[in-house]
């Protein structure tokens, strides 16, 4: 009895037993905490306690989710999931470059979009651009950090919510479960952000369920790591627009007046109903792109 409720048999693979889906999520979920719990300990030691809300603590918290997320799902799914690494969809390819890139330019074309629409609505207030107050080479300079950061935040979230927990989810389940309840996940993963809300947290639940879309015309990684990375820069690094509730560097710098349930606010575009045709939008450039390489 004890078996079944653990155990499943995997012969069409391996022709070893495995614990079952859920138990795997939850064993990666238990190793990615005590991993992120000993990275916090060791930064409290080397780290001032007033650096928590500057920039260095910033970093800090990215290097520790970095290294906790990466670290567990590699252990999981090596030693839980009896797989490589690799086979959660990110194998080497022709094709991966060109997802990573039209993945990144369908979601400027998303933000493009969003920021005319909040334009002609009369809701967005130009003020400059970076270069208008810091020197041109600092805005290049400062827009590639910012590249750099949202590289390392797209690769992680999605190897880790349309990675690890959709696939486990839709193997222990099937496949709408999955994408419903990986999508939760990755907008419960925003919980702790800044300016959030119900509409907020609907946003990010549509955006986890347009990037499984994206998984699931390749079966690879590459082409949603492509959108969130794209997302993410285009949103806050050349729009000027907060990212899931945080400001950063914006080489267009505005200031917005319109209705928060359009706008979003303070959170950004994921929480206005702007998102929707810039979601409706991005899922036909993923469906023409995908056309006639989908799996």
């Amino acid at each position: 009895m004890l078996t079944r409720i653990f155990l499943t048999s995997d012969e069409l693979h391996t022709g070893h037993r495995r614990l079952r889906a859920g138990w795997r999520i939850l064993g990666q979920l238990a190793i990615m905490t005590t991993i992120a719990l000993a990275v916090i300990a060791i930064f409290n030691i080397f780290l001032p306690p007033d650096s928590i809300s500057s920039p260095i603590g910033f970093l800090a918290a990215q290097i520790g989710a970095f290294i906790a997320i990466n670290l567990s799902v590699f252990l999981a799914r090596r030693f839980l999931d009896k797989r490589s690494f690799v086979s959660l969809g990110l194998q080497h390819g022709t094709r991966a470059p060109w997802d990573l890139l039209v993945g990144f330019l369908i979601s400027g074309v998303m933000m493009l979009t969003i920021f005319l629409i909040e334009a002609i609505a009369g809701w967005l207030t130009l003020r400059g651009w970076a270069w208008g107050r810091i020197s041109f080479s600092e805005t290049i300079l400062f827009s590639l950090v910012m590249l750099v950061l949202f590289i390392v935040v797209g690769w992680q979230e999605e190897l880790l919510s349309r990675g690890y927990m959709l696939q486990n989810m839709a193997e222990g389940l099937n496949l709408p479960w999955a994408i419903l309840l990986s999508s939760l996940f990755f907008a419960l993963g925003h919980l702790l952000n800044p300016n959030l809300s119900w509409m907020a947290g609907a946003g990010l639940f549509l955006a986890g369920i347009f990037l499984a879309f994206a998984y699931m015309r390749t079966r690879l990684l590459w082409l949603p790591i492509g959108l969130h990375i794209g997302w993410n820069f285009f949103e806050g690094t050349v729009f000027g627009f907060p990212v899931s509730g945080l400001g950063f560097f914006g080489i267009i710098e505005h200031s917005a007046k319109g209705p928060v349930l359009f706008t979003g606010g303070a959170f950004g575009p994921e929480a206005g109903l702007v998102l929707l045709p810039a979601l409706a939008l991005g899922t036909i450039l993923v469906y023409y792109y995908t056309g006639s390489k989908s799996t």
